[in-house]
């Protein structure tokens, strides 16, 4: 499993549904966002462990699917950038 950050961008008209649609996959998807909606940044933030991107990209609504990004994320130890030193 790797993780991935998701970012679903979404207008004001499309927010609700967006939610709904969400909120509709389950409690344990909707957990793994937050959403900028209520400061005007219409946005869902997920980071998530999937087994591939498309995986990943599968927890995004449908309707707003084709306008998310999905990246591979990983956190690095002080001996990890140490070796991109040597490297």
């Amino acid at each position: 499993m790797s993780e991935y950050i998701i970012q679903t961008p979404h207008t004001k008209e499309e927010c609700l549904a967006a939610l709904d649609e969400t909120a509709k996959e389950g409690r344990d998807v909707l957990n793994k966002f937050e959403w900028g909606c209520m400061s005007g940044d219409h946005t869902g933030y997920g980071i998530v462990e999937a087994p591939n991107k498309a995986a990943a990209l599968n927890l995004v609504p449908s309707s707003i699917r084709n306008k998310a990004t999905v990246r591979e994320v990983r956190r690095f130890t002080p001996e990890d950038i140490q070796s991109f030193h040597q490297g």
